[in-house]
């Protein structure tokens, strides 16, 4: 029973809406727009450079 009522706690946070610093919707972008026939794009954020790649599988990671 005890699980039960975590579980749906942990529901709960997982499905609720984000709190937004603004009420702005949150912008999407099409992978596809982003990686234009490419497979690995840079992300300047801060100083620092990450790395989005898509792989093989078709999933994406991010690095630094």
């Amino acid at each position: 029973m005890a699980l039960t009522a975590q579980h749906n706690a942990q529901q709960t946070r997982l499905s609720a809406p984000r709190a937004q610093a603004t009420d702005k919707p949150i912008e999407r972008i099409n992978s596809r727009d982003l990686f234009r026939q490419m497979r690995e794009v840079e992300i300047a954020h801060e100083g620092r450079i990450y790395r989005l790649r898509l792989t093989q599988l078709n999933k994406l990671i991010l690095t630094a």
